[in-house]
């Protein structure tokens, strides 16, 4: 059966639509957050969401705001161990994908432990802020 193209015309008139303006609800659940957080990790070779790590393996940082920029030397991804408090930086070599709702990263040497992401950055859309802030998850 051939293909067949049909084209179709919607026509509005305003007082039909300004009738309708009385019928409509609007419902507010609140404020967007739209400051610096991460959403979701990945462990790109088990597939596991917020859980588990392979260590020299890739790990994916979704979220807002998370962009690795800024000259503080605080700035950058760390996993810190829950129990020695060890603080492990990813080396900025070890970073593939610096996006501002994206990080793709490969994952340092872990002892066996719970751990801590940090995510340390001066990045704010279309400035540098003075002073880091970073987002963190568990």
């Amino acid at each position: 059966m051939p293909f067949q193209q049909h084209t179709l015309l919607f026509e509005f008139y305003q007082g039909a639509l300004r009738k309708e303006l009385g019928n409509v609800m609007v419902e507010i659940f609140g404020v967007a957050d739209t400051d610096t957080v991460i959403a979701q990790i990945i462990d790109m070779k088990s597939g596991s969401v917020n859980d588990l790590l392979t260590p020299n393996r890739n790990l994916k940082i979704t979220g807002n705001k998370i962009k690795i920029a800024g000259e503080n030397e605080a700035n950058g991804i760390y996993f810190v161990n829950r129990d020695t408090t060890e603080r492990i930086r990813v080396d900025d070599s070890d970073v593939a994908v610096n996006n501002p709702s994206e990080l793709i990263v490969v994952i340092p040497e872990l002892a066996s432990g719970t751990y801590l992401l940090e995510v340390t950055m001066q990045y704010a859309v279309s400035f540098l802020l003075k002073a880091p802030r970073t987002a963190t998850v568990e």
